[in-house]
């Protein structure tokens, strides 16, 4: 390759069928097109994963794929990324993740990881450079995720070694299962049921190698002028974590509550960031070569769920706190650890759990279908049990295990109290309190999620710029939004430190030639642009059209009942102009399906040809 750094040029290929490995080039024209990470994990999404490919599918795959900056002596430079078929959705899933395990991934001499096949028994990988172990998990089977990362460390007899792993959930192929990353997760989707499917219970890693940059002098003085602002500019960040989040948006009329009923939480400076940190906060967690630690530690010191402990973050916090109708820090922290050890999604669960407490409230399922638990909204204890049912597939909990798509398919007339996109369950902010937000939702590229789909609270709550009730413009400022993350997903870095290093809306700065040798600046956004559009395109040939970017029957036809907001609604008729407005900034038709013209504009015909 051209590059003088950032990149190895070599991609690891394991098959888990034939126990048998291979190197493939990381291919340069791809890289100018599409930069890495996000961008060529749904490149090789593309190139062989049909639609016909169910998630548990043997010929389901799963690409793990390093950014140009992943690993590089820069602020959290500790972001990679995933790609595969969604258990939770059912289409193509996008997924990133911090934790150490991308920078060694790096080390060990590749920029990506594709694993393929099922393995015949439990195994887990270790990797040594560019050596492939395959190793017996029969003795790991039934391990928490927590204690299998421990195992693995053990096993590779390495301090330095960073290792993921799948939890008893994957194992039993609940679909909101997620991979734990050194404590990080790919959390969303699912991917750790795929996972769970190849009998692969985890990889660790060890490598020696070192990353090239073309000008480590330029990039030392970067490096220390980004630390420099982001001790002021993210020190809220350092202190209080995304948990901050928690009394702004409620006081906004913002805050899911109680299975999105209602938009604010009476209760909530019981769960928010004073609470957090003043009672539960143990210590601060840092990501690879994060100054920022925005990670909290939390322990439960006494009390029923005394001796708990988790690292805690707003979408866990919102959701397992207000929307469940929970003012107990105590009670989210023991069920964050709950999910951490089964190895399910924190966010997923939270609103399956809400979904059900208003079943049970409603009176459509009973004692009986919950195994005697008495799932009311602010029952602490329903919450924890709850996760446990669903964690083992046990009563109403196998069902609740198969995602809100499956069980939308199987019970349609539990639709009304779904809040999902594409069978993707809602992130912690109600729509209805920043219609861009509604947008962010029905358009990301992996269902209702609000970083894949153009996190628009800046815009629209705290800087004033936006009316957040306003239609006219939201559609060109999510598109703006979701081409800035995915160009910031396919780098390598976190995105709460990319402002440091001018990775903005508007991005400037050497940073990408003085690692790389090349100026992808100025195409950075032109490459998010392509990313998004060539994932719509993999959607779409997924079967995916306007109808499955609608939102749910609660956001269209439910005005707030209380709170800040009382009697805000977003009528289909306001969404479907919102809509008609982003598919025309996309250069999508009407049905949401890319024009041959935007396709062949973005490079992406040539590239794909």
């Amino acid at each position: 390759m051209k590059f003088k750094g950032g990149y190895l040029g070599k991609i690891l290929r394991i098959n888990l069928s034939t126990k048998k490995y291979s190197v493939e080039p990381l291919k340069e024209s791809e890289v100018l097109k599409l930069l890495g990470g996000r961008g060529i994990a749904a490149k090789m999404y593309y190139d062989e994963i049909g639609p016909e490919v169910k998630p548990f599918d043997e010929a389901n795959k799963v690409f793990f794929v390093t950014g140009p900056l992943t690993g590089v002596n820069l602020p959290s430079t500790t972001k990679f990324q995933l790609s595969t078929k969604s258990p939770e959705t059912g289409v193509y899933l996008c997924s990133n993740c911090g934790g150490d395990f991308g920078p060694r991934l790096k080390q060990c001499g590749f920029d990506g990881m594709i694993i393929e096949g099922k393995a015949p028994e439990w195994t887990y990988l270790i990797i040594s450079d560019d050596e492939v172990s395959f190793r017996d998990a029969g003795p790991m089977k039934g391990m928490t995720s927590t204690k299998t990362l421990e195992k693995l460390a053990e096993a590779a007899g390495d301090k330095r070694a960073a290792a993921i792993s799948i939890g008893p959930s994957a194992e039993r192929l609940v679909r909101i299962s997620y991979i734990n990353v050194d404590t990080r997760a790919f959390g969303r989707g699912g991917a750790g049921a795929v996972l769970g499917s190849k009998k692969l219970k985890g990889v660790v890693l060890r490598g020696s190698g070192t990353i090239t940059v073309a000008d480590k002098a330029r990039v030392d003085e970067i490096r220390r002028a980004a630390i420099k602002d982001l001790r002021v500019s993210r020190a809220n960040h350092t202190k209080y974590g995304t948990v901050q989040y928690i009394e702004p948006i409620n006081e906004l009329g913002c805050m899911p509550t109680r299975n999105f009923q209602t938009t604010y939480f009476e209760h909530a400076d019981k769960v928010d960031a004073g609470t957090m940190y003043n009672e539960y906060l143990v210590k601060n967690y840092a990501c690879f070569h994060c100054p920022v630690a925005c990670g909290k530690v939390c322990e439960v010191k006494e009390g029923p769920f005394a001796g708990a402990r988790a690292r805690t973050e707003y979408e866990t916090v919102a959701l397992m706190g207000p929307n469940c109708g929970i003012d107990d820090f105590g009670a989210i922290v023991k069920a964050n650890q709950l999910c951490d050890e089964l190895g399910m999604d924190t966010m997923s669960t939270a609103n399956i759990v809400a979904f059900a407490m208003e079943l049970y409230e409603r009176g459509l399922i009973t004692d009986k279908d919950t195994e005697g638990i008495e799932a009311r909204f602010g029952n602490a204890q329903a919450l924890i049990d709850m996760i446990s049912l669903i964690g083992e597939r046990r009563g109403i909990g196998d069902l609740l295990a198969e995602g809100m798509g499956e069980i939308a398919r199987k019970r349609p007339e539990w639709s009304p109290y779904i809040l999902a996109v594409k069978g993707m369950s809602f992130a912690a902010y109600d729509p209805r309190g920043f219609y861009g937000n509604a947008l962010t939702y029905g358009t990301s590229s992996r269902g209702a999620c609000h970083n894949v789909g153009g996190w628009t609270i800046r815009a629209e709550l705290q800087s004033g710029q936006y009316d957040r009730f306003a239609l006219k413009g939201k559609g060109a400022l999510v598109k703006s939004i979701q081409d800035n993350r995915a160009y910031v997903d396919s780098l390598g870095v976190c995105t709460v430190v990319r402002g440091s290093m001018d990775f903005s809306a508007e991005p400037k700065g050497d940073v990408m030639s003085v690692v790389t040798g090349f100026d992808f600046t100025p195409q950075l956004l032109e490459i998010g642009a392509r990313i998004y559009t060539l994932e719509r395109m993999i959607l779409s040939r997924e079967g995916v059209r306007r109808k499955d970017d609608m939102m749910p029957e609660r956001i269209l036809k439910e005005a707030v009942p209380s709170g800040p907001i009382k009697g805000q609604v977003l009528t289909e008729e306001m969404y479907q102009g919102m809509l008609d407005e982003y598919y025309d900034e996309r250069g999508w038709d009407e049905d949401g399906v890319p024009t041959e013209e935007t396709i062949e504009s973005l490079g992406l015909k040539e590239l794909l040809a």
